[in-house]
């Protein structure tokens, strides 16, 4: 069985003391394929060693992730291009729009975002979409993109089955994780609804650990947890939906193994 993360922050300072220990875990657990999602220009270098360490299994992305997105925002864009052409990235994101914590920058998160939608067209790559109290603002930016270059994954979806189905419909996957195992994480009333072939699964590790880990530090083999509570849902067996959700992130990425 092979599962696949697609959204894990494995870079992250919270596991520079237990790094190796994190990724074997989950090697062991079956994650195979770890999609690694950019945040700004200065974790770059923390990225690049994670992919020089694990080679076979890292996979990268370049982006300006909406919370980081300040007064500089247009040198952070330049340090997203030239990431872009120095190293093998498989997705723009995480990029998007979060209107949670403070809305000081949000024309300038409205402006790096459909950029950096652009940005994923010309490179003919998948757009992650960070979506936080900002549905409307961010379906009005894809409204206004929307193309049939347009793809990618509208990560960690906490929305409705209406804005699920609208999110579908801008030829995007959701990204499942932990909040799919809360009790009041709402998602699993209605997942069901949605056929699998529009869902791939993720952890957001170290945030978002699904249950009984909630609130403590996530990591990529508790997506193990994910993967049986969406089993669960539809009916199926986890294997089912491992090989579905992995087949489903490698269209999006365009891994072709």
């Amino acid at each position: 069985m092979i599962v696949t993360d697609t959204h894990t922050h494995l870079y992250s300072e919270v596991f520079d003391e237990d790094r190796d220990l994190i990724v074997t875990r989950a090697l062991d657990a079956g994650v195979k394929q770890f999609f690694i999602p950019a945040i700004d220009s200065s974790y770059i270098p923390s990225m690049l060693k994670l992919k020089r360490d694990y080679p076979e299994y890292m996979y990268l992305m370049a982006g300006l992730h909406p919370t980081h997105v300040k007064e500089n925002f247009k040198q952070e864009l330049a340090a997203v291009e030239t990431m872009l052409e120095m190293h093998q990235c498989f997705a723009i994101g995480e990029t998007g729009m979060d209107l949670y914590w403070d809305k000081t920058f949000i024309k300038e998160q409205q402006e790096a975002f459909r950029y950096q939608i652009r940005l994923a067209k010309k490179h003919n790559l998948p757009v992650v979409i960070h979506c936080r109290e900002a549905f409307d603002e961010i379906f009005e930016v894809l409204e206004s993109e929307m193309d049939d270059s347009l793809q990618g994954i509208f990560h960690c979806f906490t929305g409705d089955l209406q804005q699920a189905k609208r999110a579908i419909s801008f030829n995007l996957k959701l990204g499942i994780g932990g909040v799919v195992t809360f009790k009041n994480g709402k998602i699993d009333q209605f997942l069901s609804e949605i056929s699998i072939n529009h869902i791939v699964l993720e952890t957001d590790s170290p945030y978002l650990a699904p249950s009984p880990y909630r609130g403590k530090r996530n990591e990529s083999s508790y997506i193990l947890k994910v993967l049986a509570k969406v089993a669960e849902i539809y009916g199926i067996e986890v294997e089912d939906v491992a090989a579905i959700t992995t087949a489903n992130a490698n269209s999006v990425f365009g891994l072709t193994h």
